[in-house]
């Protein structure tokens, strides 16, 4: 009777790989296949940062799917993985990793990652899917309008392959005067809640490339999703805004903080948006549902 096929695919970001892909591509091969698996190798391109590789590792039947990548390139592959029940272990190699440090995956040591992406337990947790977006976008960590999807898109590239995370605060310091819009939240079948504001973020996950969170009580597989509705009143209130993010107080205190399944955010005016640290198109309105336990996670622990 023929042996059932274990395969294994890796998608890798290769920009991220020091000095090209022959060793990186050798460790991981050699390190799938000694646990047992048949390596599929399967890298990004500038056409597809991922979410291609995912699609065809799934069809060609990978019961387990590793992504060596920063938060984009996670967040293409798992927007794919939803749903699929197929364990997706995390390799991280970008300057936030955020999704990794949430779940308790070292981003600091390859080999401990790897270990834990071969044989760590599978960890359910929610999905955030955004209405309204062909193709359908997905995200597992934050999304938000305004001042913090400014940030993202005014942050230079250079600064970001210097700096890393900390390039974005001098972007937050060049949009310290953008003005507040009309917003309107509503969460669920509830009232709708106006405010003017800066930026309103979504979160699965709360972590901050500081080590922060934006918002301690978030947990990723709750089934619900948390919007902080966030003014920072002045360049004074935004400077304390932009101290909580890099300091470690815990929380933004310049907040207001709604939960439910479905978050529909209306704007007065069409704004920058971003999921997972990637830009999508300006507009004046971000609905989010959470997919509860969509997709499954290598973390550490025993099967």
């Amino acid at each position: 009777m023929a042996i059932p096929r274990r395969v294994a695919a890796l998608v890798v970001n290769s920009t991220k790989a020091d000095g090209g892909t022959g060793s990186l591509r050798r460790t991981l091969t050699a390190a799938v296949a000694a646990a047992g698996w048949e390596p599929l190798w399967l890298e990004t391109t500038s056409a597809d940062h991922g979410r291609g590789a995912a699609a065809r590792a799934l069809r060609e039947g990978a019961s387990l799917v590793l992504v060596y990548g920063g938060d984009g390139t996670v967040r293409e592959v798992t927007g794919t993985m939803a749903g699929s029940g197929v364990p997706l272990g995390l390799l991280p190699a970008g300057s936030g990793n955020l999704l990794a440090r949430a779940l308790g995956v070292p981003v600091t040591d390859l080999g401990a990652a790897l270990r834990i992406a071969l044989h760590g337990r599978d960890r359910p947790i929610d999905v955030a899917r955004v209405a309204g977006t062909d193709p359908v976008e997905r995200f597992c960590v934050m999304g938000g309008v305004g001042l913090d999807a400014a940030m993202i898109r005014d942050a230079p590239e250079r600064w970001k392959a210097l700096l890393g995370w900390l390039a974005y605060l001098g972007a937050a310091v060049r949009n310290l005067g953008r003005p507040t819009v009309p917003m309107e939240i509503r969460v669920d079948d509830g009232p709708p809640v106006r405010t003017r504001a800066r930026s309103a973020v979504v979160a699965n996950v709360a972590l901050l490339p500081s080590g922060n969170s934006l918002l301690p009580d978030v947990r990723p597989d709750d089934g619900i999703l948390d919007v902080a509705i966030i003014d920072g009143h002045g360049t004074a209130g935004w400077l304390g805004v932009v101290a909580d993010a890099v300091g470690r107080r815990g929380r933004f205190k310049d907040a207001t903080v709604l939960r439910g399944r479905e978050i529909r955010i209306t704007l007065g005016t069409p704004q920058p948006r971003e999921l997972d640290g990637d830009l999508i198109a300006e507009d004046a309105e971000l609905v989010v549902c959470a997919e509860p336990g969509a997709l499954l996670v290598r973390v550490p622990g025993t099967p």
